[in-house]
């Protein structure tokens, strides 16, 4: 039904309520890019609106350290679009010190905890190779 895949990769080791958060981070980096995701508002029988919601599947994989920097890796060979989180942001309270913090690292030593990305269907699947459903 798709032709593109939007995944979200998290560092198999974190806390639940971290994962939770990551997730909704990053996937608004990509609805940011992308409003065309956005579908319609929902109506209930009583005619009350709920806000619209992303109208593509995500996909939520986690993976160790080693293979989120070998995917991140590869995002940057290919110089795909993606959203991220950094170790770092969970200290801050504001999106400006989050960006402060990514600065701080050269691409191939951030402390990545999550990733997201949404691109065809066989690039995803190839960069994010190795990386289990999250259960």
């Amino acid at each position: 039904m798709f032709d593109t895949k939007i995944a979200i990769v998290l560092l198999s080791s974190l806390k639940t309520w971290q994962k939770l958060n990551i997730t909704s981070f990053l996937t608004s980096g990509i609805i940011g890019q992308t409003s065309s995701l956005i579908g319609e508002r929902y109506i209930d029988k009583s005619k009350y609106e709920y806000l619209a919601l992303n109208s593509q599947p995500v996909v939520i994989l986690e993976a160790e350290s080693t293979l989120i920097k070998k995917i991140h890796s590869k995002i940057l060979e290919r110089s795909l679009a993606c959203s991220i989180y950094i170790n770092d942001m969970f200290a801050t309270g504001n999106d400006e010190d989050n960006r402060l913090t990514v600065k701080n690292y050269p691409s191939e030593d951030l402390p990545i905890v999550g990733l997201g990305l949404r691109e065809e269907k066989k690039i995803v699947d190839k960069v994010i190779k190795g990386a289990k459903l999250h259960s």
